[in-house]
């Protein structure tokens, strides 16, 4: 009896021992977050749950406000508005299209006047205005009353409205384009406020006109106006850049509309001769139509557009009423 109560009491010791000694494990695996699978194949031990995470103290954080999105403008420019951020001290740009007008000519006259219009062709001079209203008639069909040449026409005139016109060459049509003699000679109606110290007076007919380098100017309003070269002006010399045109009977020299003859030593302003052949037309010409055909008018002068050698010319046309 004594051996068995031995025997129990070492047993109870025992598991009491190995109870404690599972206690331990199985505490000591529950603070590591594992489970410990016992011995036998027993179920695995559910993990306990964790203490809900611990909530943080609510910061108030100031609010920032971003800035618009920028609207650029569309492909065609439209200009849509740019905005900028409110806070901004310029809040608002007005589109470029706004600020920059792109449809405004830029005014050149600032630069000294350059813009002359005669006759719808723009001129570039300097510091000088043409204007029409300026213009001074004196005596201006002295200029364009057209001789009569001694050779007799070959061809027939045209004849339209009552007149005749008559050329001794083909009507060849090309279009008015006004030669440009340099940048001391002025068109009709060119005005300027003062002249050059090389210009001269030249009195025709106890009417005084000034002369510069193939110009001819009357005194105007404030200055001088160019006007028609008068016929009889006589003057020492002619530009250089005169040329030397046949009028079947004798030869003219002729310079930016004006025609010459040697007088001695001097040369005198005539009327053009009918028949004459020129290269160019200055400005202030007007392409006209008659009829079928087109001239040039420069003053009271008509000019065919003809073909000679392959160059297109204008000839000096004779114009009479057709009786």
């Amino acid at each position: 009896m004594k051996n068995i109560s031995k025997t129990v009491k070492k047993s109870a010791l025992l598991c009491l021992i190995g109870t404690f000694f599972l206690l331990s494990i199985d505490s000591f695996a529950q603070r590591h977050g594992g489970g410990v699978r016992r011995g036998g194949g027993g179920a695995t031990q559910a993990r306990p749950a964790r203490p809900a995470t611990q909530s943080r103290p609510n910061v108030n954080r100031p609010t920032t406000t971003r800035p618009a999105a920028t609207t650029r403008p569309g492909s065609n420019n439209s200009g849509t508005k740019v905005t900028r951020p409110a806070n901004s001290s310029n809040s608002k740009i007005n589109n470029r299209s706004n600020t920059t007008n792109r449809n405004n000519t830029v005014n050149r006259n600032n630069t000294g006047n350059r813009n002359t219009n005669i006759s719808g062709n723009t001129v570039n001079r300097n510091n000088i205005n043409v204007d029409r209203s300026r213009d001074i008639t004196i005596n201006n069909n002295r200029n364009t009353v057209v001789r009569r040449n001694t050779v007799v026409y070959a061809r027939p005139p045209y004849v339209y409205g009552g007149y005749r016109y008559y050329g001794y060459h083909p009507y060849y049509y090309h279009p008015y384009r006004p030669f440009y003699w340099g940048p001391v000679w002025h068109p009709w109606g060119f005005f300027v406020a003062t002249l050059a110290v090389t210009a001269i007076v030249v009195s025709v007919e106890s009417t005084q006109y000034h002369y510069d380098q193939g110009v001819w100017y009357a005194p105007s309003s404030g200055g001088y106006t160019v006007v028609p070269a008068p016929v009889g002006g006589t003057v020492n010399n002619i530009p250089s850049g005169a040329q030397t045109v046949n009028t079947g009977t004798v030869n003219n020299y002729y310079y930016g509309g004006t025609y010459y003859e040697k007088d001695g030593s001097n040369y005198k302003v005539v009327a053009p001769t009918a028949g004459t052949i020129v290269e160019s037309l200055p400005e202030g010409g007007e392409e006209v139509t008659i009829g079928d055909v087109k001239y040039i008018k420069f003053g009271e002068t008509y000019y065919q557009p003809v073909q000679i050698d392959g160059k297109n010319k204008y000839e000096v046309v004779l114009v009479e009423e057709d009786k």
